[in-house]
């Protein structure tokens, strides 16, 4: 799967890297040469970068799915307990 990035994320994304270049580097760059650094690093880094991505929801979804027993957790059979514990007030 390859990352992509709407059109308005990737004029945004050329203009940061202008702008970094801008104040950065001692030459600027043109918005072609962005436009294709950019590529290249969506093409070689940003799997990565997406990867890392599912692997941490994944964790998180694993610590969530574990405490989910926790949260919607109901005990069984607890009519007579409930009454009995009523019962035990009322002979009082």
């Amino acid at each position: 799967m390859s990352v992509e990035l709407d059109k308005q994320a990737r004029a945004t994304a050329i203009a940061s890297i202008q702008r970094y270049f801008d104040e950065h580097m001692e030459e600027p760059i043109g918005n072609i040469a962005a436009g294709a650094l950019l590529g290249f690093f969506l093409e070689e880094i940003g799997p990565t970068v997406y990867n890392q991505a599912v692997a941490d929801v994944q964790e998180r979804l694993q610590v969530r799915i574990s405490e989910l027993d926790l949260e919607v957790r109901e005990d069984e059979f607890a009519y007579w307990r409930k009454y009995s514990q009523e019962g035990s007030k009322r002979k009082k």
